[in-house]
């Protein structure tokens, strides 16, 4: 039975990444060696990993603009500490944003750093919405926002108009939708969503940007000693940034992100299409901020869900199951995933509309 994936992360890829990242790990390059057991160093990968930095900036609309591609370890809850460790100055102020579980893990970071200010927050309603109305301050050294938020299923549609350099966690929506990536001071997203498996991190920053802050950074934490160092600072997770530059070329062959975020609409609206009309369920987030990667929804009646639950699994629907923070439902469809697959769940849910 085909299974349709609707994990949230690690997630879906698409086949044909799977196919010759899988041919890689037996031979890489009709080297005689595993891609587990090349050099970092060696010829091979060190291109590879060249050619991965450029086709992100490529497909960002960044070549030439001052912008550098970096592939880090340490997910992006590493970022969370480089980031105010490479743009909060010793005196200065961090603005943020507080849209969720890891908005607020990336401030709790901050806060050991200096001055962090929440510009606004959505805890207090479960974080069922995205904050419109705030005030980024002036003279802060940055402001920080998280563009996607996977456990309540809320997006940013729009980004403030600021002077102040904007840093934002893509973690879960990065590559899916067209967006004017040079307004971002810096951006970063763990892999494994849209991109890749886990194991590496892509951050992507305006080189001028850096040096700034007065402090001593650690060297593993300063980004300007990977960039210097061409992403290779350290030795970086071979299998997951070539599984990473695998998936950006298959983007680019699929008439890049403006062809993905066509598809990643029509999911979208299929889905939430069903949820708005089957009287059975109901979303968990406010409709004008609502995700178009990971859909979360409830049963209205509890005493369905096992019977729905019996439904989708029997339907080859697998990592439907909702965070406990939310609970119910949710799905995950990022770009890999297949329209037919989202069809498959929409199936069921007016399946079981027809079973009560």
């Amino acid at each position: 039975m085909k299974k349709h994936n609707f994990s949230a992360g690690p997630s879906i890829l698409p086949q044909e990444v799977f196919e010759k990242a899988s041919q890689a790990v037996l031979e890489f390059n009709n080297s005689g060696l595993s891609l587990l057991e090349i050099s970092h160093r060696s010829k091979d990968f060190v291109a590879v990993m060249e050619e991965a930095r450029a086709l992100v900036l490529e497909l960002m609309g960044l070549t030439g603009k001052g912008y550098q591609a970096l592939f880090l370890s340490g997910g992006a809850s590493m970022e969370f500490v480089r980031v105010p460790y490479n743009f909060m100055t010793k005196s200065g102020k961090a603005a943020y944003l507080d849209t969720g579980t890891w908005a607020a893990a990336a401030l709790k970071e901050a806060r050991e750093f200096g001055d962090t200010i929440v510009v606004a927050s959505s805890k207090s309603d479960n974080y069922n919405y995205i904050p419109k109305e705030y005030t980024i301050p002036a003279d802060a050294d940055y402001f920080h926002c998280t563009s996607n938020n996977t456990i309540f299923g809320t997006q940013m549609h729009s980004f403030p108009a600021t002077e102040v350099p904007i840093v934002c966690d893509m973690s879960s929506d990065i590559f899916s939708r067209k967006v004017d990536f040079s307004k971002f001071g810096m951006i970063y997203a763990g892999a494994q969503k849209n991109m890749g498996p886990a194991g590496t991190t892509l951050v992507v920053v305006k080189e001028e940007l850096l040096g700034k802050t007065g402090r001593h950074i650690p060297s593993i934490l300063d980004y300007k000693q990977h960039i210097d160092k061409e992403s290779m600072y350290n030795t970086p997770s071979v299998f997951a940034v070539y599984t990473s530059y695998l998936t950006l070329q298959w983007l680019k062959n699929n008439g890049g992100i403006e062809a993905m975020e066509k598809k990643n609409d029509a999911k979208a609206e299929l889905l939430y299409a069903e949820i708005d009309r089957n009287p059975l369920f109901v979303g968990t987030a406010k409709t004008e901020d609502r995700s178009k990667m990971n859909i979360t929804f409830l049963l209205n009646d509890a005493s369905h869900n096992e019977q729905f639950d019996k439904l989708w699994k029997a339907a080859g629907i697998s990592g439907l199951a909702g965070h406990r923070s939310v609970g119910g439902y949710r799905a995950s469809i990022y770009n890999a995933m297949p329209i037919e697959s989202v069809q498959v769940l929409v199936d069921v849910m007016r399946e079981l509309e027809k079973k009560v």
